[in-house]
Order: structure tokens, then C-alpha cells, then sequence
């Protein structure tokens, strides 16, 4: 008797069929396993600022409101913490931290462009009342910029910048020296080219003339020279970490970092657990939501300024505002309106060091070759 029924399957090919059904599922469970603790280890480096956000929600009625939807005001605050590994010979660390790197990151709505301002660490501000970390109340006061941050804290450096530029700041990062040096290595150095050697005792730094790149303390050193390389002044360091920037960013997006995951797992293992952020900030999925809001922004749209500055009327080792070109400046980034930066000029040896730019927005681009 026939039946169109089919024949089954000898045991043997189920049971193998059935192993290969299980391998396939364990490697998919591995793989996937091995993804989460990645996830999770890079979301536990970060570290969340919930200070800050308690102390700026005291003040919110004061603050100003955001303009334009969609674009964002990001502060990058650079400590100098002295309390990591291997810091120590920067100085002591007296439990207070300084803010000698700060900078407004302006990203346009849409992803059309970038503007990251340099605020001097000697530019002189009304700083408004603050809370210290040991509970005491600090007066307002007109004084240096990076004193809002070494005796306030983040809030009261964030407070004073919105009330110097009347832009709302939206997020802010934290990175210390330390952090710092894991991110330059995790990209494997960046690149630059010095026109003289620089011996600085006080950044630990030596270097020889021309072309190279830099890793790690040198890296950290190049940045964190003043005296020992061009006129001394604070304005033009300001451009040289202006410039390393725009070569940090410049090699990330070209080496192919962003597509690699052997690659990309150090750079954000290093970033992560150097950041210190506000909660909108503090875990990977929201990193990575704004980087994929940032990717595609052309290089030449990225660019770096310093707020319009000239030595102060009565000291000149600080810095003032020139008006009304900082205003200006601060009105197009909080209606999110293009600015335009032309290359700056450095000031000659028999001019006053400070010296500012008649051009009011002094800066460059991601784009520009650091040793061009």
C-alpha cells in the first residue's frame, strides 16, 4: 500500500539538525551577551554631575529660556584634577579644581554646523551668587572667569556663562587630565608640527621642531603651554587647543574609527570613563544620540572661535569683552544664525601680547591642517 504521506526523517539528521538549531542559538545569545556587557561596561564609566543639576534647579526662574528648537548648547569644562594616576606632578591636589579650558559647543539645529567658543580662563565676568560644596554661600562678584568654577563648582560656572552670553546651556561635560590623555591614546596620538622645539618645565614638556605626533603627557603638555611656545599669551594657547581639537576631530572622522568596531570600542571606552555629565548625558544611549546628531556634519562646518576679547582696562594679564561684537556673536549662536571665522592672525613679538584681532571672530576649522 503507497501514501503520499512523506517518509520521515532518519534520527540521525533530526539530532543534527537539532544541534545545529542550538549551536546557532548559544552563538546568538553569546553574541548578544557579549554586546549587553560591552553596552553596560561603557554606560557605567560615565559619571553623572547630580549636583549641578539639584544647584541649577534652585535658579531656574533666572536662567534663560532656549530660542530654537532642536539646537543645542553643550559646555565642555576642562578640569585640572590633579587627583588621577599619574597626575600628581602637575601639582598638589588642594581639593579644588581650576577651569583653564572652557568651551561653548553651539550645535545648529538639523545638523547644519558646529561652533565650539573658547572662553578665556582670565576674561573678566560678573559672576552671580553661588552655593560652595561645603555648603557655604558665595557673594556675586566681578572677578576672573575660571574662579566660577574653582571655588562654585559646575553650576556656578554654567550660571555665569549664561549670564555673560544670555544663552541657554542645555547639557555640560567634564573631562579631567586624566581623561584627557586616555582619549588622545585611544586614537592613537595626534598629529602636529612645531616651528621651534619647546623645552616647559611647568607642563613637563620637550619637544623638538617639525612634524609629529603626540600621545598621552605630551599631548596633555602641548596643550597646557603657555610661556614656553609663540608669545606666552593665554589667547594664543587658546588656538593651539583650538587646533588639536580640530586634528583630534579631523582624524576620528577619517581613519574610519566611526565604522570600526576594534577601533571605536577603545576610543569610547576612553571618552565614557573620562566624562562627568548632567543626567541628559550620563549613559551611552544618550552620547550616542547626539553624536549620530553630529556625524554627518561636514568639517568645514565645524568650527572653533574665541569670544571677541582685548586686555583689560586695568590689568592687562586679564581680558574684556569688545563690544559689541561678543554680543553680537552671543545673539547669533542663541537664535542659532550662521557665524563666519576667518584664520587669525598672531600678534608680532613688539605688539602687546593680548592683542586682539580686529576681526571679532577669531578662529578656524576642523578642516584646516594643524601644520599648515
Amino acid at each position: 500500500m503507497t501514501s503520499d504521506s512523506p517518509e520521515p526523517a532518519p534520527r540521525g539528521g533530526r539530532r543534527w539538525l537539532r544541534v545545529l538549531a542550538l549551536g546557532v542559538a548559544v552563538l546568538v545569545l553569546s553574541i548578544a551577551g557579549t554586546g549587553w556587557w560591552f553596552y553596560e561596561r561603557l554606560n557605567g564609566n560615565i559619571r553623572t554631575d547630580t549636583r549641578t543639576a539639584d544647584e541649577l534647579r534652585k535658579y531656574e526662574a533666572e536662567r534663560p529660556v532656549s530660542v530654537v528648537r532642536d539646537a543645542q548648547n553643550i559646555l565642555l569644562i576642562g578640569s585640572d584634577n590633579r587627583g588621577g594616576k599619574g597626575n600628581g606632578k602637575y601639582g598638589r591636589d588642594t581639593g579644588t579644581q581650576r577651569s583653564d579650558t572652557t568651551i561653548l559647543l553651539h550645535l545648529q539645529a538639523n545638523g547644519r554646523g558646529a561652533t565650539a567658543v573658547s572662553i578665556p580662563r582670565d576674561l573678566m565676568v560678573d559672576t552671580p551668587g553661588c552655593d560652595r560644596a561645603n555648603g557655604k554661600r558665595m557673594a556675586p562678584r566681578f572677578a576672573q572667569f575660571n574662579w566660577a568654577f574653582e571655588y562654585g563648582g559646575a553650576a556656578c560656572t554654567i550660571r555665569t556663562v549664561e549670564k555673560l552670553t544670555g544663552i541657554r546651556v542645555d547639557h555640560h561635560v567634564i573631562v579631567d587630565f586624566t581623561g584627557f590623555k586616555k582619549l588622545v591614546n585611544a586614537i592613537g596620538g595626534v598629529e602636529v608640527c612645531l616651528k621651534e622645539s619647546v623645552d616647559d618645565s611647568d607642563a613637563h614638556l620637550r619637544l623638538p621642531a617639525g612634524r609629529q605626533t603626540l600621545r598621552g603627557e605630551q599631548a596633555l603638555g602641548y596643550v597646557r603651554a603657555r610661556y614656553s611656545i609663540g608669545n606666552g599669551s593665554d589667547t594664543e594657547r587658546i588656538g593651539r587647543q583650538q587646533e588639536f581639537l580640530g586634528s583630534l576631530v579631523k582624524k576620528v572622522q577619517s581613519n574610519g574609527v566611526l565604522l570600526n568596531p576594534r577601533k571605536l570600542y577603545p576610543v569610547l571606552n576612553a571618552a565614557t570613563s573620562s566624562l562627568t555629565t548632567d543626567p541628559g548625558l550620563d549613559s551611552l544611549k544618550d552620547l550616542y544620540n547626539l553624536a549620530q546628531g553630529v556625524r554627518n556634519i561636514p568639517r568645514d562646518k565645524i568650527r572653533f572661535l574665541t569670544i571677541p576679547r582685548q586686555p583689560y582696562t586695568y590689568n592687562k594679564n586679564r581680558d574684556e569683552l569688545v563690544q559689541p561684537d561678543a554680543d553680537r556673536l552671543f545673539r547669533q549662536l542663541r537664535l542659532d544664525q550662521p557665524v563666519s571665522v576667518t584664520r587669525s592672525v598672531t600678534s608680532t613679538a613688539d605688539e602687546d601680547p593680548k592683542a586682539v584681532d580686529r576681526d571679532p571672530y577669531q578662529g578656524t576649522t576642523a578642516a584646516r591642517d594643524i601644520c599648515d
